[in-house]
């Protein structure tokens, strides 16, 4: 999980290993996840840093947010996302960093080049987590635990930071189990003990389970994974939609996703918080501009175009409302971005309100095709 840990309840599994030869069927997966990556970035870098509470993100007096927080932070309930002003009053002598993401690139590509030595299955999800499937591994090793252990041992010698690591039979699992024994800690959800694991764990802790579906779910009795199984498919999709069917899966330990060294990204954006809120039309325009410019370099630099723009506006309550408009054709320019971009401002802006955030997303991504000209015959 990016900079974010989940207190499970339940007991890691940690007594089997997955043995590929007595079933060829069964995949071996592991979830590496950095521990509170960016924050434990810098007090490494920073001696100074180190067993103090620390906040990566922007200064309370510039109204910024916590974009990750030390394990000392996190004792005093401060976590990612959360108002850099909110953070400073549950602790008073929280120290805020710049983040460096330069920095955090450096060392999440120095961590991949580890990943490579044992699989070439590599599928990231953000700068500090991944997905490996170590089936068939390079070095021959066979468990997927030694790997794991073995490369989690590598991490901590040549980047001196810590990992957390999940083994299982799926992505789903494996996800889950990154999470029982952070920081600095390795879990196993053997095949045997998969179904039973799942039964017993608390529906909040379920990957894809959000707070506002958790809460839906109890409503409906919905409690732990053996309520979730007692659910048929035809319940679920009728009471939650398309990702009911994920429920009815995940609900019976199955999670047939792939590990995707190739995952496509959906989506490309870019958002600016204002440290004074914009009142004035013209100023929301000046600031859209700007991160039009920055969606726009995104998306050259990710050799991609999209058919979908989305605005995202956040007022002073911290309010906030997403409007999007699709077209027939992809998006290609700069100006083209800032004009959708505005046009959704000017129909959707509550105008009485001041806006202390503006964001801009393009999605429905495809690769970029060559203008081409019609020859004419003559």
């Amino acid at each position: 999980m990016a900079d974010a840990d989940v207190n499970s309840s339940a007991e890691p599994v940690f007594d089997a290993e997955l043995d590929l030869d007595t079933d060829l069927k069964i995949r071996k997966i592991i979830h590496i996840d950095m521990d509170a990556f960016y924050a434990s970035v810098e007090q490494r870098d920073n001696p100074e840093l180190k067993g103090q509470p620390v906040a990566v993100g922007g200064l309370p007096s510039q109204r910024g947010a916590v974009c990750a927080a030390s394990y000392e932070a996190r004792k005093y309930g401060i976590h990612s996302a959360m108002p850099s002003r909110s953070a400073i009053a549950r602790c008073e002598h929280l120290i805020f960093v710049k983040p460096r993401f330069e920095a955090y690139r450096a060392v999440s590509q120095q961590i991949r080049m580890i990943f490579f030595d044992y699989t070439d299955l590599v599928e990231p999800l953000s700068l500090d987590e991944a997905y490996l499937d170590v089936t068939v591994d390079k070095r021959g090793i066979g468990s997927a635990v030694r790997i794991a252990e073995e490369i989690r041992d590598r991490i901590k010698t040549e980047t001196h930071l810590t990992a957390s690591a999940g083994v299982s039979i799926n992505k789903f699992l494996a996800k889950i189990a990154s999470d029982l024994n952070k920081p600095d800690g390795l879990s196993l959800i053997a095949p045997d003990q998969a179904e039973a694991f799942i039964e017993k764990l608390p529906i909040e802790e379920f990957y894809g389970v959000g707070p506002a579906t958790a809460t839906k779910m109890k409503a409906l009795g919905i409690h732990s994974g053996a309520d979730l199984k007692s659910w048929t498919q035809a319940e679920l999709a009728k009471a939650f939609g398309k990702v009911g069917n994920y429920y009815y899966k995940v609900a019976r330990a199955e999670d047939n996703r792939p590990v995707n060294p190739n995952r496509i990204r959906k989506s490309i954006g870019a958002e600016r918080s204002f440290y004074q809120d914009l009142q004035q039309i013209d100023e929301m325009e000046n600031a859209l501009d700007k991160v039009a410019e920055e969606v726009y370099q995104r998306l050259m630099k990710n050799k991609r175009n999209g058919y979908t723009l989305t605005l995202k506006i956040k007022y002073d309550n911290y309010d906030t409302v997403t409007r999007s408009q699709t077209l027939e054709t992809p998006i290609r320019e700069k100006e083209e971005i800032f004009r959708l971009a505005k046009g959704l401002l000017y129909a959707h802006l509550e105008k009485a309100r001041s806006v202390r955030l503006l964001g801009i997303t393009v999605s429905n991504l495809v690769t970029p095709q060559p203008y081409s000209q019609l020859s004419l015959e003559l």
